[in-house]
């Protein structure tokens, strides 16, 4: 007999047949590739147990006050956070503030609460709060509720926690109602009904029941200027929290900036605002110009129009149809358009700032699709991923169809990106076509050039760490509640805060990893063999493994015969009798505390029959 060894380059290639992968991994699920080897990914655990964020979070960063007090910005569909030390404050900006006089209508044995203010402004889903008010008909009214039918203009519902015990109108004495900014989508979706086609493609007065037009998802930019954090939703204010304010106060519309926007980013070091995706009129949201930017004055973010006097100035982009997103990198603010990258470059007085195009058909898909690595930046476009680094490259990807063929190109304006530098990691959480969520995940190492795939691990953020010593990251239910007890009322829809490469596990619970081989003869030429054992390699193997071979005679064949064992550390092989011209290798775990890094498999072989 002969030891035949079975050896397969890192990364996962599905560019091709599992037998023209040979001596190559086809699938993986929660496993990294470290200098050559895969292995199982780290772990994660939640970073408060107790709380949950409402909304699904569409973009986050940190820092650290000059106090050394650590902060964590989180931007969701519907509120502003800010996590401080175990704590999370909601720090959502008010729109609307106004006293009430006897608002409330309430039905006994009913926890639903009319509510009346005429023009409230408010639509569904919106967050509104209470105080100062006298109980009504034995409800405690000075809460934050969520809005949860809109009647008319002038009046909407919400649902308290316990019933009423009578039935009564104008209820509640005086007291205060503020409103927080309209909560946004969580999802992208088509747009459908009037106004959602060309002109002359239907019947006068006839909904539209297709459509082209997308409604985009909520997402926030997020940036630090000095030690306060600065915000913006897409199509909305700019926004600014106050560190010296506290944590009990909320971030602030600046009035003075343009009030319609969908980027933010501050430039380094001289600190200037810009706003992409503007108003070329300040004020006027009508002139929205989703390719027109503008930066303020220099360490001032009250002044935007331009002066002899000040710094402030615009641009208008040419290539593309808008502004997508934005990056710090290499002394440069690179901007993409959905189909183009430019470069803006501090060339000093009068200009400030030179605006050049350095590539064509290489957009962006999102907001947070694009990440800088000690100044080479990594982005996903509509159907390949690139790279900067002075010059655009695209990047030779094995898993390319997979992803491209599979996604929500709806969905496109959701995807995130996280950078994990300890292991040298870009990766994209995507959608695939049958979710309208987040759901897969592609990895490209690029130290080592190669990609993994994930199914099911996503993240809808991610903080690399720094600030932190671990990763931070958010995960996104759409069908639980968050168990915030100061907010009656919530509907479904919560995100959780993880710190990740901590320990082996998915939150304490055993974590699903797999990874398989694509097909690999056992010898060269048209020959049957005899597999009698098995002798695997592992390294830092902790817990039991579970190794799966199975044999065939051909590519395409549904006659095949597997063998699975479970190993630990101690195990020098496994008796086998299997058959065939080729085989394939299955690697998994699914136990509390496994851990486990592959090396390679050797085959104890002998010819067999040619039938």
């Amino acid at each position: 007999m002969a030891l035949v060894k079975a050896q397969f380059a890192p990364g996962i290639d599905k560019q091709t047949t599992t037998y023209g992968a040979e001596g190559r991994w086809v699938d993986s699920k929660n496993v990294r590739f470290r200098t050559g080897l895969p292995e199982k990914i780290g772990g994660w655990e939640k970073v408060v147990t107790d709380k949950k964020i409402v909304g699904v979070v569409r973009a986050s960063t940190a820092w650290v006050s000059l106090t050394g007090v650590r902060h964590l910005a989180l931007g969701t569909d519907r509120k502003l956070y800010i996590y401080v030390e175990g704590v999370f404050y909601d720090i959502t900006p008010i729109r609307l503030e106004a006293a009430l006089t006897g608002p409330f209508a309430m039905t006994s044995g009913s926890p639903i609460v009319t509510v009346t203010h005429n023009s409230h402004g408010a639509t569904l889903g919106d967050f509104v709060t209470f105080d100062s008010f006298s109980t009504a008909q034995g409800l405690d009214m000075n809460n934050e509720f969520e809005v949860t039918e809109i009647v008319d203009g002038n009046s909407y519902k919400i649902t308290h926690t316990s019933n009423a015990s009578g039935t009564a109108s104008s209820q509640g004495g005086t007291g205060n109602a503020k409103y927080q900014i309209n909560v946004g989508t969580a999802r992208s979706t088509f747009g459908f009904g009037w106004g959602t086609g060309v002109w002359n493609a239907g019947t006068w007065n006839t909904p539209r029941t297709t459509s082209s037009v997308t409604l985009e998802a909520t997402y926030w930019s997020l940036d630090t200027f000095g030690e306060d954090l600065l915000a913006i939703r897409n199509n909305d204010a700019l926004y600014r929290w106050d560190l010296s304010g506290g944590t009990g106060t909320r971030a602030q519309k600046i009035n003075q900036a343009p009030g319609t926007n969908r980027i933010l980013l501050v430039s380094s070091p001289d600190r200037h605002i810009f706003l992409m995706g503007t108003e070329t009129t300040i004020g006027n949201g009508g002139t929205q110009d989703n390719l027109f930017l503008r930066f303020s004055s220099q360490e001032n973010f009250q002044v935007w129009n331009p002066s002899s006097t000040n710094t402030a100035g615009s641009f208008r982009i040419q290539d593309g149809s808008k502004i997508i997103a934005a990056k710090r990198s290499r002394g440069s603010i690179l901007v993409w358009t959905d189909t183009a990258l430019h470069a803006l470059n501090n060339i000093g007085p009068p200009f400030i700032f030179g605006l050049n195009q350095v590539g064509a058909n290489c957009g962006a898909v999102s907001a947070n699709c694009v990440a800088d690595v000690n100044g080479v930046t990594y982005w996903m476009s509509q159907t390949a991923f690139y790279q900067f680094d002075g010059a655009i490259k695209k990047l030779d990807c094995t898993v390319q169809d997979f992803v491209f063929d599979d996604i929500n190109a709806t969905a496109n304006g959701q995807i995130s990106i996280a950078v994990n530098t300890d292991f040298n990691e870009v990766t994209w959480f995507y959608a695939s076509e049958s979710s309208n969520f987040l759901n897969r995940s592609v990895t490209y190492n690029y130290l080592e050039n190669v990609w993994y795939t994930n199914d099911g691990f996503v993240r809808t953020s991610w903080v690399d760490r720094g600030v932190y010593p671990e990763p931070y990251a958010t995960l996104y239910d759409a069908s639980s509640l968050p168990n915030n007890n100061t907010i009656l009322g919530v509907t479904a829809g919560c995100t959780t805060l993880y710190r990740h490469e901590t320990g082996f596990n998915d939150d304490g619970t055993a974590m699903d990893c797999q990874i398989t081989s694509g097909d690999f003869d056992i010898e060269e030429g048209d020959q049957v063999f005899l597999v009698s054992r098995v002798i695997p390699d592992f390294k830092d193997q902790a817990g039991n493994t579970d190794i799966k071979v199975e044999f065939a005679n051909y590519p395409a064949s549904t006659n095949t015969r597997s063998f699975t064992s479970t190993t630990s550390s101690t195990t020098k092989f496994f008796s086998v009798r299997g058959r065939g011209r080729q085989a394939n290798i299955k690697i998994s775990s699914n136990a509390v505390d496994s851990n486990w890094r592959f090396g390679t498999v050797r085959l104890d072989v002998r010819p067999d029959g040619g039938r």
